[in-house]
């Protein structure tokens, strides 16, 4: 069977670049009301589609991210098998990551144990991904050169900071990878600012920003009303219940027979 990366060398072109919705509205929301937003679509379990608390926001004062994955393995405790110790002889990688949907982000696992021994982003690598229109990346291992990368403002999330590079080189790319419990496929949907990353399932992309602004419109009239002189315990049930979409019935209050 011909590898993924061979096949994306041939062909030039991503297995899932076509047909993809513009990511850039994504930007306007930060990550917890896009997730609202998935549940209340109601398309997957709701403990699904997220990074751990191991994958931390570099840049939390960033606005949100929004863009398709690019994924690769990585290592950087030990040497390459083959090739020299640098990844910026890895032309096929550069070319790959061209042909995903753009806006891309480069999705980096390190499959050492423990991952993070060297930091394959820096400064140059932010500065090669922004010219290949990446808003930022996703590792489990570590990236450097913060302040450097942050004036660029390219996105990191990583599990670390490391101060060298050491051993850090691909190992395949274009496979799926996981990130912090998060599964990733090349061409995946991703969010991510200050609270973590998540992935938007394809089928309902398209319809996240029309349902994030009525969350945030329904959730601006739940706080105006418990800012209110007419705050009650039985109308901020019916008003939760409503936005909950249960039924119209009241439940009963602490102390009420």
């Amino acid at each position: 069977m011909m590898h993924r990366a061979a096949r994306y060398r041939q062909s030039g072109v991503s297995e899932r670049s076509a047909a993809r919705i513009d990511p850039g509205g994504l930007r306007a929301f930060d990550t917890c009301t896009v997730s609202n937003a998935i549940e209340r679509l109601n398309v997957r379990l709701r403990n699904e589609g997220f990074t751990g608390d191991e994958v931390r926001c570099q840049f939390p004062q960033f606005a949100p991210m929004a863009g398709y994955a690019a994924t690769a393995h990585i290592r950087t405790a030990r040497p390459p098998m083959t090739g020299n110790h640098c990844y910026y002889d890895r032309m096929d990688w550069w070319a790959y990551v061209a042909t995903v949907a753009a806006p891309r982000i480069l999705v980096l696992e390190d499959v050492d144990h423990p991952p993070g021994r060297g930091a394959f982003v820096g400064e140059i690598h932010a500065h090669i991904g922004m010219a290949l229109d990446c808003a930022g990346c996703v590792t489990n291992g570590a990236v450097r050169d913060l302040p450097a990368v942050e004036a660029l403002g390219f996105h990191l999330f990583a599990g670390s900071v490391a101060v060298s590079h050491a051993y850090a080189h691909i190992v395949d790319f274009g496979e799926p990878v996981e990130i912090g419990g998060l599964r990733i496929e090349s061409g995946d949907l991703l969010h991510g600012d200050r609270h973590g990353v998540l992935s938007i399932p394809e089928e309902i992309a398209a319809d996240i920003p029309a349902m994030a602004s009525r969350i945030i419109a329904e959730e601006r009239e739940l706080i105006d009303f418990c800012r209110s002189a007419g705050f009650t315990l039985s109308e901020l049930d019916k008003r939760i219940r409503s936005m909950s979409g249960k039924a119209a019935g009241p439940s009963k209050l602490p102390g009420e027979p």
